[in-house]
């Protein structure tokens, strides 16, 4: 039925009253103006009308005839008629076109109807009646034999159809009411339900006859009267008395059986060559189509032999392809031969069985083994093969002589001493079966996890013996193959490590000065008491009377470590103790201290008020304005302190003094091993170098690798082996094969905190402070106002869309996504803040804040409101100014930041309003016993650092924490990744406070265990 086109003016209706201008009704369903009819809308789908011509397929017999015995005369197509066809040998074809029933007599005619009209639209017939015959004709076309009779816009030709969809589409011709009907009289087309076709085979004087035979139901025909339809059936043609009958057949139609069928006349094998036929072509024939012989017995088919061709090549490879061959025939590729029969199939299935229980790769039809595969498969799965009946092995090039060295393996450690002071060359000898093996394939093959080590001369050997297993786990500890130019290094840090290797190793014989670093560690039962220095001012407590001594205990081994106490707990205070006790051991000198900007004034106040003895020079931005230099403050000075960033600056000036040590305040400033100050702090001269933070891992333990290598160099010898062994698994869940994903998680867990407790102290206030009072935190969840939230669903789902475009090439795109998503953050908060013209929506937060807020201060608390966003900080301010309350405020660009401290400590303001940012480090605000935290920032560290500028040493009142969080925002996205991020430092730093205890006698003989 033709589409309805609805008139041109209904596009142009006006819209109804109570439309939605944006296509949604306001409260009720809204009917688009240009919205169809119903009624055109199921007529397009109402079935064909009776006045529709019906179609049905016309089959016809024709003949090729020419009208003059010259065989230059051109050759013409014309209908067959029983006295046309005078013999059965007649040049025949079966034509297809499609039919109509007329109107006037009802019977079925040419009329308008053709192949191309039915493909035109507008045609005028049923649209599924043309749709299968537009289906007919591409069946037919797409695979037509070029050089045949084909008469395009009348006619296709049965016997071209090569696709195997046609049987299928012509049974269902049923089901779209198409017939199946001649176009003469007296003819009748019919479709057979089963035909076979085979091969006889007739002794006829002396010789063979090869013919033909085929039944149609059941029913043996002359096949002189029957011709193949492509290579998918066959049609048979009869002439009675009473006209022509056609009959259509599916079956397939072997290259043998349709060439039978394409010969005028039987085959004739001459008596001199039938033992040839019998030896040579009988068995392909019988392959292909079944073969009758009455009264003769045919010898059974010789079963085919499945051929394995080896080259062996240089270089320890091996080239291979399998094939079958028939006796006799050519030798065809496994995946190119013919369907194997069953007796074929029991052999591949044997050889891939026994390939698939001794191989080194899958199995295949051909491919190339080098290497230790080819070792193995020459010396385990060839002579195997060779062994199988119907198997044939061709062997090409010089088989080498490969043998397996089963012996345990030898292992001789040693290292000798190197112009480095931070590493050692480490050299491994392996012996078996007392041949040396050599170094560099060794190495290459355990630290790319090989199974097996093939050596030049074909000899090989398994490297699953234990020793070389243990071998290999400290290989992959000690560092990484590319960065061994000459061999193996390890660092002196690695005492535990070395350690190891002397257990594997049947013979070891250490450098002398690391026997001494090694010996110092092992003879020591715990970390010694050290004396406190004379200059000290201050009365430790025990945890940072034991942080003082763990210093002193890596200070006297040369040793570097990270201290990462909780914030509060007098990290300053332990490292001025150590710089004062290195003075008075006779340390000359000076020590460099590198801090943010806003905490070098408080280094140099506690050193003044803790260690007056120390001479503390401080290089700063006006140091340069005085005409000093750092050499100059180098020469007078025993503490050193300057920031980051005229670190990043001067880094020249800074590397060329020699210090005796490197302290990294807040080091979490240098966790990006990528940035410049990262690499300014690997350029100082420095005998150890302390890092000094409450966060050394806030994202990533690659942020803890980082601080690693600027302690402790060659801990940890490569960031790549770094986050292959430990990230991976650790943070990523990345399993090797055949392991178990939670266990080995575990495994990787406890090795990397093994490897790193000697050098990391870290204790947390509910460990080592029991004086500190408690700290009560509390998630206040808000729930948006109605405005709010229709504003903030709108812009997330614009924001959605537009971020999840991005995602594909990230690392381009990561500022728009940034600031994608710093907009739903914002817009959490106050909608005012994206467009002013939102004023009139009140913030949601900003009203449960002064809920909660109104109620501290009259009762006398001091408050602490941080907040990531300046902007949101300024409404929280001017709500204050309306309400008359005091306040004080800090953020990055606050000139007099003293000034603001002294306001909130003195007690002129009740609430100090801080940026995360500027109030993260270097302030002590235990004033307040109230905090707040306006919204939730994406690296819980930071927070926590904002909330211990309150709950920190000298607060004596129990401290409480609210955390304002938006319901359905963006920002509880943000504190699942907070709760993320929290769970993989506690599992590295704090399981078990297992990094802030005092080192004893075992933990140092863990040292040297695994």
């Amino acid at each position: 039925m033709d589409a309805v086109t609805p008139p041109a003016d209904d596009a142009a209706a006006p819209r109804q009253p109570g439309d939605d201008p944006h296509g949604e009704a306001k409260h009720e369903f809204a009917t688009p103006a240009s919205a169809p009819d119903w009624r055109r809308v199921l007529a397009a789908h109402a079935p064909a009308q009776p006045s529709r011509p019906a179609l049905a397929l016309g089959v016809e017999l024709r003949q090729r005839v020419r009208r003059t015995p010259s065989s230059w005369s051109p050759v013409r197509v014309e209908t067959a008629t029983p006295r046309s066809l005078h013999d059965a040998g007649a040049d025949v074809l079966v034509g297809l076109r499609p039919l109509e029933r007329s109107a006037r007599t009802g019977s079925w005619v040419k009329g308008d109807v053709s192949w191309d009209a039915l493909r035109r639209p507008g045609h005028g017939y049923d649209a599924a009646q043309a749709r299968w015959f537009v289906e007919l004709h591409s069946i037919a076309r797409d695979m037509r034999t070029l050089g045949t009779f084909s008469d395009v816009s009348e006619w296709l030709t049965l016997d071209d159809i090569q696709s195997s969809l046609f049987w299928g589409h012509l049974a269902s011709a049923s089901d779209h009411r198409v017939d199946l009907v001649p176009t003469q009289k007296r003819t009748t087309v019919s479709i057979a339900g089963e035909a076979t076709i085979a091969v006889r085979a007739v002794a006829s004087g002396g010789g063979l006859e090869l013919a033909p035979q085929v039944t149609l139901d059941g029913e043996e025909v002359d096949a002189a009267s029957v011709r193949p339809i492509g290579r998918l059936g066959v049609y048979r043609f009869q002439v009675r008395r009473e006209g022509l009958a056609l009959t259509l057949a599916s079956v397939a139609l072997p290259e043998p059986a349709r060439a039978l069928l394409d010969s005028s006349a039987a085959v004739h094998v001459p008596p001199a060559e039938v033992d040839e036929f019998l030896r040579e072509h009988l068995p392909a024939l019988q392959r292909r189509v079944r073969v009758e012989a009455p009264g003769m017995r045919l010898p059974p088919p010789a079963p085919p032999s499945l051929v394995l061709a080896i080259v062996f090549a240089p270089s320890h490879r091996i080239d291979f392809s399998w094939a079958w061959q028939h006796p006799g025939g050519p030798a065809v590729g496994i995946d190119a031969a013919e369907p194997e029969d069953d007796v074929q199939s029991a052999l591949r299935a044997h050889v891939e069985q026994l390939w698939h229980d001794t191989a080194p790769i899958e199995f295949a039809a051909r491919g190339s083994i080098t290497g230790i595969e080819a070792a193995e498969f020459a010396t385990r799965l060839l002579p195997a093969l060779e062994a199988v009946d119907g198997v044939r092995v061709e062997l090409g090039g010089t088989r080498p002589r490969y043998r397996e060295l089963t012996a345990d393996p030898r292992v001789t450690v040693s290292t000798v001493e190197t112009t480095d002071p931070d590493w050692f060359d480490l050299g491994v000898i392996v012996t078996i079966d007392g041949r040396t093996v050599p170094f560099a394939p060794l190495f290459s093959a355990l630290v790319r996890g090989r199974r097996k080590l093939l050596l030049s001369d074909g000899a090989y050997f398994s490297l699953a013996h234990p020793s070389l297993q243990r071998l290999r786990d400290l290989i992959d500890e000690s560092g990484e193959l590319e960065e061994w130019e000459t061999g193996p290094r390890i660092s002196r840090h690695q005492t535990d490590l070395w350690a190891d290797f002397e257990d594997l190793a049947d013979e070891s014989a250490p450098a002398v000065s690391w026997r001494e670093t090694a010996q110092g560690l092992r003879d020591a039962d715990s970390v010694p008491r050290t004396p406190l220095p004379a200059g000290l001012r201050a009365e430790l407590r025990p945890y940072q009377r034991a942080g003082f001594d763990w210093l002193a205990f890596l200070w006297a081994h040369r040793l570097g470590g990270i201290l990462a106490d909780d914030m509060g707990l007098g990290k300053t205070l332990q490292a001025l103790a150590l710089i004062a006790h290195t003075r008075e051991q006779g340390e000359r000198r000076p020590f460099l201290v590198v801090a943010p900007t806003s905490v070098l004034s408080t280094w140099r106040t506690e050193a003044a008020t803790f260690t007056p003895g120390l001479r503390v020079a401080l290089v700063d931005a006006s140091s340069a304005k005085r005409g000093r230099t750092v050499t100059d403050a180098a020469a007078s000075a025993d503490l050193v302190v300057t920031s980051y960033a005229l670190l990043r600056l001067n880094e020249t000036e800074f590397a060329a003094v020699e210090w005796a040590g490197l302290l990294l305040d807040e080091a979490q400033f240098v966790k990006n091993a990528q940035t410049k100050a990262y690499r300014a702090a690997l350029a100082m001269r420095a005998d150890v170098t302390f890092a000094i933070t409450g966060t050394p891992l806030e994202n990533s333990l690659t942020e803890l690798w980082a601080l690693l290598s600027l302690t402790a160099p060659g801990l940890f010898a490569s960031a790549r082996r770094f986050r292959e062994q430990y990230v991976g698994p650790i943070e990523q869940g990345k399993v090797p094969e055949n392991h178990e994903g939670g266990e080995y998680r575990a495994q990787r867990l406890a090795r990397l905190r093994r490897r790193i407790r000697p050098l990391v102290l870290r204790r947390t206030k509910e460990l080592v402070a029991a004086d500190l009072p408690p700290k009560q935190e509390q998630e206040v969840r808000i729930e948006l106002s109605a405005a709010h939230r229709a504003l903030y669903d709108v812009v997330l789902q614009r924001e959605r869309q537009k971020v999840l475009g991005l995602l594909d090439d990230l690392d381009r795109n990561r500022f728009i996504v940034f600031r994608s998503l710093t907009l739903l953050r914002i817009l959490s908060l106050a909608p005012e803040l994206i467009d002013p013209s939102h004023a009139d929506i009140a913030p949601s937060k900003l009203t449960a804040l002064f809920e909660q807020l109104d109620e501290v201060l009259a009762e006398g608390h001091r408050a602490l409101v941080f907040s990531q966003f300046t902007s949101f900080l300024g409404l929280v301010a001017a709500q204050l100014e309306e309400r008359g309350i005091p306040f004080a405020y800090l953020d990055g660009s606050t000139r007099d930041r003293d000034a603001a401290i002294a306001a909130f400590r003195g007690g002129e303001a009740p609430v100090f309003l801080v940026s995360l940012k500027a109030g993260g480090f270097g302030l002590t605000l235990t004033e307040a016993d109230y905090v707040f935290l306006l919204d939730p920032w994406w690296n819980p560290a930071a927070e926590s650092q904002a909330v211990d500028r309150a709950h920190r040493i000298g607060q004596t009142r129990t401290v409480m924490v609210y955390r304002l969080i938006a319901e359905g925002t963006i920002e509880e996205k943000v504190m699942a990744l907070q709760q993320r991020k929290a769970r993989l430092f506690r599992s590295v730093m704090d399981d078990d406070a297992l990094f802030g205890q005092e080192l004893s006698a075992d933990d140092i003989r863990g040292l040297f265990d695994d």
